[in-house]
């Protein structure tokens, strides 16, 4: 989906860019309007290395007009396992390293990031893709990145932040996996990422922290969010074992190319998000 306008103007648009081993998805919003004015979401048909991925970047720059036609504001978002989040009163700046290390092969070429959830009170230690970071600096400049589980995790404790009862079990479904994150009377008592290709490695999973933690499938509530469609393989699964399940509600508020179906704002949530 794409607006076309001759005249549209590149300093008052917000750029999200969402990658992944398994695809891509741009969303350009004018900011002036709230009206999303390019859109395009992608997969891969198997999982790439990151020099793939940035082909497949660079390839997207040079077929789509909208990419290469000014400089927006630009926000990337990085959705991978390599991550680890840490306590604010344990974070040590020179030691992020060391946070992963135990979870995560790190490289020599391997630069550690780090995303700040105030919120949570939280640090989120995670490896971008050094080579598609570059990718964007050498064409915007300065621009902002952060990991797609920092966006989860400051916008759900907020939303929990007034629970004082029950537990909410967040689940963001992608290509190959899935994020988890679960919130015990408001406080975030786990987050973790989770590669299945298969309805019984998925719900596996689930019921396996569920376990961890002590919860009964039966009565929490399962928030999804992502690429999870309602009576597929996944959900019908997911419904043998947990009986309160629903999808993320959204409110955006973006105005869409009447033409076309507006893309979901559950399946789409770190993307959009980033834009408000």
């Amino acid at each position: 989906m794409v607006t076309r306008n001759k005249e549209l103007n590149y300093k008052n648009i917000k750029l999200s860019i969402q990658v992944s081993l398994n695809g891509l998805s741009f969303c350009a919003l004018s900011k002036d309007e709230k009206r999303i004015v390019f859109f395009k979401d992608m997969l891969f048909s198997r999982k790439l290395n990151p020099a793939q991925v940035l082909q497949q970047i660079e390839k997207q720059y040079e077929d789509e007009p909208f990419l290469g036609g000014g400089k927006p504001e630009v926000v990337v978002l990085f959705s991978n396992e390599l991550y680890s989040l840490v306590p604010q009163a344990f974070f040590e700046e020179g030691n992020t390293s060391e946070y992963l290390k135990y979870n995560t092969k790190i490289l020599e070429t391997d630069y550690v990031a780090q995303d700040e959830i105030p919120s949570a009170e939280i640090v989120n230690v995670y490896i971008p893709y050094t080579n598609i970071n570059n990718f964007f600096f050498d064409r915007y400049g300065e621009f902002e990145y952060r990991h797609c589980v920092s966006i989860l995790t400051e916008e759900f404790q907020i939303q929990n932040r007034f629970q004082t009862e029950g537990t909410r079990v967040y689940l963001n479904c992608f290509p190959g996996g899935y994020d988890l994150l679960i919130y015990q009377k408001g406080q975030l008592q786990l987050a973790n990422t989770f590669n299945c290709t298969t309805r019984e490695d998925f719900i596996y999973y689930l019921l396996f922290c569920a376990e961890q933690l002590d919860l009964d499938p039966s009565s929490f509530e399962l928030i999804l969010l992502g690429r999870i469609k309602e009576n597929s393989d996944y959900y019908d699964i997911a419904y043998t074992y947990v009986k309160e399940i629903k999808f993320l509600q959204t409110s955006f508020g973006y105005l869409f190319n009447s033409k076309e179906e507006p893309p979901k704002g559950y399946m789409h949530y770190t993307l959009f998000k980033v834009l408000e």
